[in-house]
């Protein structure tokens, strides 16, 4: 929060002036106990996912509502933000089993087609309505991606059992995978396409570094957790241990400008190849872990944004439309050839809505990322930015939906 205006921080705390100049540490930690509160609220008063409450407390917070915080001040949280999506994100590839893709290729199929559909669509009606054909491509990358966040609260908050909920995990994890490699790629494109074309090739070193990089990471950190929790399995010294791996994952992925979502989504599903059952996870690894995602809720409704809505809404609802159709499409053509019926896959496409910032963040070093992509059209960006606010802020209600009304694989007691 700014603190130069000396009336402002002699305001006594509880007004709303002295929220605004107090230290953004202890604002943070307010709204943490806020929206807890808040959370368990929306839960019993609406029955609508927590999660709804704790970015709404973010929301108040932002910049759109009282301004208590501005996005600048989450960037020195940024590192423990990473963790907390790194924490979701090794749960969900630790959730996943990849020799379902080999046993069920449709299936595998069913989990490209719905990414590269979804970004195809994007591309394409944005590109239709007069955007610069490289930022129509960023926006698709980015719509490929199903929030592995929203995800996971869904999981830990209604414990859904089913097909619909196990393609969820797969398809999450893999177009994350998905978006990640087709921004790499699109960033080594608009390189080449760039005044300066000596960099081309800087660029193409990068990505190969960043993906083999991420990968072996990834690799050596889920072999260490087998290794070294063989003498502590089920026990508390295990979920310290994991948590400490984590860690040390997110630091050495940021310390060599590696992928967090890949490292830790590696970890996950390597732990789990070599493990087994012996591998056991709390859900969101324990209290800190359920910490973090509340912290994490909170930042995604403060980074929110509906800047000039009014004016970019015909893009906004392109992306948003297009990506539903592009997902629907695939999902629905190979439905049968991958034994799901049509209930279920129009669950799964629901399910599929939530947008993801993941992809971005995670590969950005502050909250302004829109600086790391200098080559996007700056209205394209903007638009990107309000349909993922609008799809993350409901994402938890469109799960909610789908697993519950149509999918209905949440049991009655949740």
């Amino acid at each position: 929060m700014p603190m130069s205006d000396p009336s402002l921080s002699s305001a006594p705390l509880w007004t709303l002036e002295g929220l605004r100049g107090a230290d953004p540490v202890l604002g943070i930690a307010l709204l943490i106990i806020i929206a807890v509160v808040a959370g368990e609220a929306v839960r019993r008063w609406t029955r609508l996912p927590r999660a709804c409450g704790h970015m709404l407390v973010g929301v108040i917070a932002s910049p759109l509502a009282l301004r208590l915080l501005e996005r600048t001040d989450l960037d020195p949280w940024k590192p423990l933000l990473d963790l907390a999506v790194g924490v979701l994100v090794f749960e969900l590839g630790a959730r996943i089993r990849p020799r379902w893709l080999f046993d069920n290729p449709a299936l595998a199929l069913q989990s490209l087609a719905e990414a590269l559909f979804a970004a195809a669509a994007v591309t394409g009606s944005l590109i239709v309505l007069g955007a610069a054909p490289m930022s129509a491509a960023l926006a698709g990358a980015v719509a490929m991606a199903t929030s592995p966040v929203i995800t996971m609260s869904a999981m830990h908050e209604w414990q859904p059992r089913g097909q619909v909920t196990e393609r969820l995990l797969m398809m999450t994890a893999l177009n994350s995978v998905f978006a990640v490699l087709a921004l790499k790629a699109w960033r080594v494109i608009a390189t080449a396409d760039a005044p300066i074309r000596a960099e081309w090739l800087p660029a193409l070193a990068n990505a190969v570094y960043v993906l083999c990089g991420s990968f072996l990471l990834g690799a050596v950190l889920g072999l260490a957790l087998t290794y070294l929790s063989r003498p502590m399995r089920r026990t508390m010294a295990s979920a310290v241990l994991q948590i400490g791996l984590l860690v040390l994952g997110a630091l050495l992925a940021t310390q060599w400008t590696l992928s967090s979502l890949l490292a830790l989504l590696v970890a996950g599903v390597v732990a789990r190849e070599r493990m087994g059952h012996g591998l056991t996870i709390e859900p969101q690894l324990g209290t800190a872990g359920a910490s973090l995602t509340v912290l994490l809720f909170v930042s995604l409704g403060l980074v929110s944004t509906v800047e000039n809505l009014l004016g970019l809404w015909p893009w906004v609802l392109a992306i948003i439309v297009a990506r539903m159709v592009g997902k629907g499409i695939a999902v629905a053509a190979l439905a049968r050839p991958s034994g799901l019926g049509w209930r279920q896959a129009f669950g799964l496409v629901l399910a599929l809505q939530p947008m993801a910032q993941s992809a971005l963040l995670l590969g950005a070093s502050t909250y302004g990322w829109p600086a790391d992509a200098p080559l996007v059209d700056a209205g394209v960006l903007q638009a990107l930015l309000i349909a993922v606010t609008l799809m993350q802020f409901s994402g938890p209600v469109w799960a909610l939906v789908a697993l519950r009304h149509v999918a209905q694989e949440i049991p009655t007691r949740n």
